[in-house]
């Protein structure tokens, strides 16, 4: 490889380090729905942390196969971009949607304050009192009981796109080599999935400082109306 292209290459790289960076610092739906739903379900770090990388990988490694494959075929830059574009929409009406549906039951179990109660609602099983009720909620993770909001998450996290990856990335890339275009994507989903952990463990730190008292109970209705404002912000604002 020429010594310029090299010095290309090293330019692509770090370049792809500073927009992975900033793209998930910029964006609160890459951190904000975690920081939330950790606080309101009740999860442990290692499951906030855990719930995180899954989600961020299948944020990146769509794109990242996508534009390989965009590569590979000699796909125009602007089709790839039209692709992101309706994941990117779909994916924000998704986020949109169970944010609204997940504030109404937060609020409709608030005002109830039956207890312990089951609701089925896309994307959960067997929701609980976890705040008043820790116990319970360590014997159903114990015994694998488990709700489906993660896999929900990792859905709408594939959907969505790392819309910079494409165009400024990985073709320039691509001019390069397959080897250099494996880098800069390797190293742009790598600073991507620690921005977006590094962002959800200090966004919970601070969250679990904040004593909600008598708004406790409304700790799920406040998870949902954040959740449906990251997905009304990229719908609105292209954040």
């Amino acid at each position: 490889m020429p010594p310029a292209m090299t010095h290309e290459l090293a330019v692509l790289t770090l370049t792809a380090a500073g927009i992975g960076f900033f793209h998930t610092l910029m964006g609160p739906d890459h951190y904000l729905p975690f920081i939330v739903l950790s606080r309101a379900r009740g999860w442990s770090w290692r499951k906030t942390s855990a719930v995180t990388v899954l989600c961020g990988l299948g944020h990146v490694l769509s794109s990242v196969l996508l534009g390989l494959v965009g590569i590979a075929l000699g796909v125009a830059v602007g089709k790839l971009e039209a692709i992101e574009g309706w994941r990117g929409g779909l994916a924000a009406w998704a986020l949109i949607t169970v944010g609204l549906v997940y504030f109404a039951w937060g609020l409709h179990r608030a005002l109830r304050r039956k207890g312990h109660h089951h609701f089925h609602f896309p994307g959960t099983e067997k929701l609980h009192e976890l705040q008043h009720h820790p116990e319970r909620a360590a014997q159903m993770e114990a015994e694998g009981k488990v709700s489906l909001t993660p896999w929900v998450l990792f859905i709408i996290f594939a959907l969505g796109p790392c819309e910079p990856l494409i165009p400024i990335l990985m073709y320039p890339a691509a001019t390069a080599s397959w080897g250099g275009a494996v880098m800069v994507a390797g190293v742009f989903s790598a600073v991507t999935l620690t921005a977006m952990l590094g962002a959800v463990w200090v966004g919970v730190a601070g969250l679990n400082l904040v004593p909600l008292g008598r708004l406790e109970r409304y700790s799920h209705a406040m998870a949902g109306a954040a959740i449906f404002f990251s997905g009304l912000g990229i719908r609105m604002l292209g954040l």
